[in-house]
């Protein structure tokens, strides 16, 4: 990211609630810019702030008094210290402004500004840099530039300039916002007028001091906060993200997460809106997942699947009900569960016989139940089915698909539900399966604390999954072991053998595999050969059958280049090989360094894996694994995670392949011998870790899985550029 300057590129503390509560807490609120103009930003924040219950001081050299309020010619002439201040002036005189309200003592500043890093121009860049040092000598935190700012409704502030804010339902909840995007989490925001609440709306913009990381830190230590979500494009410090992820998971606060910025498309566009690049899609899942966030693909899920985990409190039951009164819907929720793999148990018996004596003969007694039509003629005997179903051990959830709404029954039907899921002690899942979005009923499901409403099967469905999974999986990652499978002393030894390479950016194979040697991976036995009788030799020394190679860092891929020869039998074979190899390499010699022809023992095994291994602008050493070949890049079959990995983890890696039933012994085959690609897996990563300053690249294609071990019988090292290590 050596491109985009507009940040200090050394912090790594997280900003918390001591560093950020005066800015977005605050008692007494600063707005330079402040004005009483129709339309402008200025005004707009000032009639956002008309519930503010602090002090406020408009900043207006022309004006005395703005809507009722003295106005002040200066920040100077404040007669108080704010601890926060809303900088709405154009982008030149932002540097001046921020300046003095740091020497004012201000605790923080909004900057609305836009104009800075995210044009992409070095001036503005530079421009942006001066505030970030502004705030780092000062101490006086930033959100912006080029934010819409933030509102705290736990104390209903609003400091922002979105239009008709004091016109919308301030509704407290307990789902903090965090978005890179102003627009996009107004967007979101505007969901109040459905009567969800929320405890922040908190934007981060350019991000030139506190970005998401510290925002989503300062939510985890926020009484008010159950669950954060966010909506981002790219970070600069993969590390901090981890850090901040951690604390929440510890907390026991999901983190709701919509990356933007996956496709090549995006990834431009976000370079350009916030300053800040999109990284790699494989890094971030593996971070994701390392802090057991919950990725939501689509911004429509944000909001639901929030509000889930708001809602439904701990899973009490490994799976979910459905509770239909309808047939049709009964079948899409099953077709839905099977699809996102949300356990749907058989009712217990005695859930059964409960139910038997509720629905009528023509209904199903089974999971999900039709209760039919005839039990939406009773709040009673409704009410009643979905309580037998909530009484079910097997159930941690009761989904309920809505099919119809009118006046006045749905309304009834919605309170009675209401107060119904407040006694249950199990979430409900409500399913508005009705293309009247807004029709009678739903504003109360929607405002309620108990019932989660969703407006798609499907997206409910893959909620209740987080969900469970969520909950599934957190103990583990808190207690998560990363015994190390190799020595300290491995790294000194690494090193010794790096020094002595001529080369400065690739290894050859047999460097290569010198490397792996040193970390305990296995690797088939080999010689380097000058001549035709040092390769029978070699052949005759290792054992027949052998593979011929070239060894050279030029040639990366040496099948295609047409110098590999496999399963040579005899050293007539040996010679010929050696031969053909060398012709085709005369072909080449003007621009390819050659070392020798290699001469390696022949692995036979039925399957072959690759790991693969590298470090990340954002989230540093990441880890790779999975079906390998000359077709890894078609298959795509692979797993990747921060590096390291403890051998358990990747065990799970392996058993997350699509392919991974090819390894257990498929249609009679021997099974694999996992567990030692497993720890091969392990190895690499901590070979990644230890030498992150002088290897970027690491690829081991294939290795040969068989039932007796797993071993490498090709790698590449690249190495980094001596500008990287520094």
């Amino acid at each position: 990211m050596t491109e985009l300057k507009g940040y200090l590129e050394n912090r790594t503390e997280l900003f918390g609630r001591k560093e950020l509560d005066r800015l977005i807490n605050p008692s007494s609120i600063a707005i330079i810019g402040a004005s009483e103009t129709a339309g402008s930003f200025g005004a707009r924040t000032m009639e956002n702030l008309a519930s503010f219950r602090g002090k406020l001081f408009p900043v207006n050299p022309k004006r005395n008094h703005i809507f009722g309020h003295t106005a002040y010619q200066s920040i100077e002439a404040i007669p108080d210290v704010p601890d926060a201040a809303i900088i709405s002036v154009p982008q030149e005189q932002v540097i001046d402004l921020v300046k003095r309200c740091a020497d004012k003592g201000i605790g923080g500043a909004i900057v609305y500004s836009s104009g800075f890093a995210e044009l992409g121009i070095a001036a503005r860049i530079a421009a942006q840099r001066q505030l970030a040092e502004i705030a780092a000598s000062t101490g006086m935190r930033i959100i912006g530039p080029n934010c819409v700012g933030i509102i705290n409704f736990a104390s209903t502030i609003g400091m922002h300039f979105m239009p008709k804010f004091n016109e919308m339902p301030i509704v407290s909840g307990d789902v903090g916002l965090v978005s890179q995007s102003g627009g996009l989490g107004y967007t979101i925001i505007q969901s109040l007028q459905r009567g969800i609440g929320f405890s922040h709306f908190l934007s981060a913009g350019n991000s030139c001091d506190v970005d998401i990381c510290d925002l989503i830190n300062y939510l985890v230590d926020d009484d008010a906060t159950k669950v954060i979500a966010c909506l981002f494009e790219g970070i600069r410090d993969g590390e901090r993200l981890i850090e901040a992820g951690r604390r929440a998971l510890a907390a026991n606060k999901p983190l709701i997460i919509y990356k933007m910025g996956r496709s090549d498309i995006s990834k431009k566009a976000a370079l350009s809106h916030t300053g800040t690049l999109a990284g790699s899609n494989a890094a971030y899942e593996a971070a994701f997942r390392e802090i057991g966030a919950v990725v939501v693909d689509n911004w429509e899920e944000v909001l639901e699947t929030a509000c889930l985990f708001a809602r439904a409190g701990v899973p009490k039951g490994p799976g979910a009900g459905v509770m239909a009164s309808s047939g049709g819907a009964a079948v899409i929720s099953g077709d839905k569960a099977e699809e996102f793999g949300v356990a749907m148990p058989a009712p217990q018996p005695e859930t059964i016989t409960k139910l038997t004596k509720l629905v009528p003969d023509f209904g199903s007694v089974a999971n999900p139940t039709d209760m039919t039509a005839e039990t939406l003629k009773s709040f009673d005997l409704y009410s009643a089915c979905i309580r037998a179903f909530a009484d079910d051990p097997g159930y941690g959830v009761v989904i309920v698909p809505m099919l119809s709404a009118q006046k006045p029954i749905t309304t009834e039907r919605a309170l009675h539900l209401d107060r119904l899921a407040e006694d249950l002690g199990k979430p409900i899942c409500l399913v508005w399966f009705n293309e009247w979005l807004e029709g009678p009923g739903s504003e109360i499901y929607d405002k309620s604390r108990r019932i989660s409403m969703f407006r798609s099967m499907a997206r409910c469905m893959k909620a209740v999954r987080a969900w469970l999974d969520y909950h599934d999986r957190r103990a583990h990652l808190l207690a998560a072991n990363r015994t190390r499978l190799t020595s300290s002393a491995c790294k000194q030894q690494a090193l010794a053998e790096l020094a002595a390479t001529s080369t400065r950016c690739v290894l050859s194979e047999s460097q290569s595999k010198k490397l792996l040697g040193i970390y305990g991976i296995a690797v088939n036995r080999e010689a380097l050969t000058q001549s035709e009788d040092e390769a029978v030799s070699a052949a005759e020394w290792i054992g027949f059958p052998v593979v011929l190679k070239a060894d050279s860092t030029d040639i990366p891929h040496k099948t295609e280049a047409g110098v590999v020869r496999l399963n040579i039998k005899d050293a007539a074979a040996v010679r010929r090989a050696y031969a053909e190899i060398a012709i085709a390499l005369k072909q080449q010699l003007s621009t390819v360094k050659v070392n020798g022809i290699v001469v390696q023992e022949m692995v036979e095994a039925p399957i072959e894996m690759m790991i693969g291994a590298s470090v990340d602008t954002q989230f540093g050493p990441m880890i790779t694994c999975g079906f390998g070949g000359t077709a890894v890049e078609i298959v795509r079959d692979v797993q990747t995670r921060r590096a390291p990995v403890s051998e358990a983890d990747a065990l799970e890696m392996i058993q997350s392949l699509r392919g991974s039933k090819l390894l257990s012994g498929y249609r009679n085959a021997a099974p694999a011998n996992v567990k030692a690609f497993a720890q091969a897996v392990c190895r690499a990563s901590e070979l990644i870790c230890s030498l992150q300053d002088h290897v970027a690249e690491l690829d081991i294609n294939p290795v040969k899985l068989s039932a007796a071990n797993a071993t490498a019988v090709d790698a590449l090292i690249v190495l980094r550029e001596k500008e990287d290590k520094q």
